[in-house]
């Protein structure tokens, strides 16, 4: 299930479509509305940058979960202009249709692509908060050669490919046209060489360093599964674009006792008979530091099922910190017997049993009795119930 479906409805594609079709209704989408093809330039922005989210595994995973406003959040809203995405599926250079010369435009700051880690937390640690440390490796421009990759001068373009990276191959399929792309072999796709001896000594022409980086992410009280926190310009580093954003994003952990709604919490308590009909005592572990004794009044019977609320003592919110509440879901133990001189009492204390059914005088009342049955060799009840869900209709066939 997804939380929204507007991305998959400007590509005009299901919301369980794979990374092959995406691409394909992209294209045919991006072709029909490129602006060198009079199309209209706000569509093929907005077609652009949806395929630009559901192309990507982890930003498409906070779409369909959390919609836009988890991207909003998680900074995912940035990324590659609409331009240089179409131009990277198609082989365009320039300002024109393909690279066509059509007058060029102005491009924006391009920036590395976002890291998204994933962090597993409890859910004492989203009640309480908590600073956790975590660890990661990124690139970062050499400090020797400033991103050159080698001296002044020894960085030239790459003849074969024109500096763009890649090559492009036409393929003609009946009356159409087929451009395929791929690297370029000479520059691995660079788009620019480097003689060997004028390399840098440190980074060996490549311009970047991996550097081990430790970033201390804070978990915000009262903060859900799903969410992020977000490290602006921790990403790697290039010489040729601003480096994007490390995100992380909370993963909650299921939790033995509790069960987690919004803000409130929702456990299931045990109680014995005495406890349910006479009334005492029970205890919660609370997430934090405190056990909550809940008192259950003398005269107040609790019936197996029974649902009841404690106010103030459910998850934080996360901007005010105002708590939710915890709803206990009761059960009642009975004891497996009865000491029956203890009976008497009991028939004192509870109310009358109710009046054994009455037949005429022609039914013949035949006194029976009630064995266990042995749950693991059979259980009709259950079986039934199987019937039921599986029972499928009946279909005659009409004689010929």
């Amino acid at each position: 299930m997804v939380r929204e479906t507007k991305f998959y409805d400007l590509l005009e594609v299901p919301p369980n479509a794979s990374e092959s079709d995406l691409k394909k209704a992209y294209r045919k989408k991006a072709l029909r509305l490129h602006p060198d093809k009079g199309g209209d330039p706000e569509l093929f922005k907005e077609v652009t940058h949806a395929y630009e989210v559901l192309s990507d595994p982890d930003r498409r995973n906070i779409y369909d979960t959390r919609g836009e406003a988890g991207l909003e959040q998680g900074g995912g809203m940035g990324g590659m202009d609409p331009q240089d995405l179409f131009s990277h599926l198609f082989g365009g250079g320039g300002g024109g249709f393909f690279g066509g010369g059509g007058g060029g435009r102005s491009a924006g700051p391009r920036k590395t692509k976002d890291l998204v880690h994933r962090v597993h937390v409890t859910l004492e640690d989203l009640y309480k908060g908590k600073t956790t440390k975590l660890a990661l490796t990124r690139n970062r421009i050499c400090s020797k050669c400033k991103g050159k990759g080698g001296k002044d001068g020894a960085v030239r373009s790459c003849n074969t490919c024109s500096g763009r990276g890649i090559k492009v191959t036409l393929r003609q399929m009946g009356p159409m046209i087929q451009q395929i792309q791929s690297p370029c072999d000479d520059c691995s796709g660079t788009g620019e060489v480097i003689n060997a001896k004028d390399r840098c000594t440190q980074c060996k022409g490549k311009k970047v360093l991996p550097e081990k980086k430790v970033l201390e992410v804070h978990i915000d009280k009262g903060m859900k599964g799903g969410q992020t926190v977000q490290f602006r310009g921790e990403s790697d580093e290039s010489p040729t674009a601003e480096p994007g954003d490390v995100v992380i994003v909370i993963e909650e952990k299921p939790h033995e006792q509790f069960k987690r709604q919004e803000n409130d919490l929702i456990i299931e308590v045990e109680v014995d008979l005495l406890t349910a009909l006479a009334g005492g005592q029970f205890v919660v572990k609370h997430l934090d530091d405190r056990a909550l004794v809940v008192k259950i009044e003398p005269g107040e019977v609790v019936k197996h099922g029974d649902v009841k609320v404690i106010r103030g003592q459910g998850m934080p919110s996360q901007r005010h910190h105002e708590p939710g509440d915890m709803y206990v879901k009761l059960s009642v133990k009975f004891p497996e017997s009865i000491d029956p001189t203890a009976i008497s009492l009991l028939e004192k204390a509870l109310p009358p049993r109710n009046p054994v059914k009455t037949f005429p005088k022609n039914i013949i009342l035949d006194e029976v009795s009630m064995d266990e049955v042995d749950m693991r060799t059979r259980n009709p009840l259950r079986e039934e119930a199987m019937d039921e869900d599986t029972e499928e209709p009946r279909v005659q066939c009409a004689n010929q």
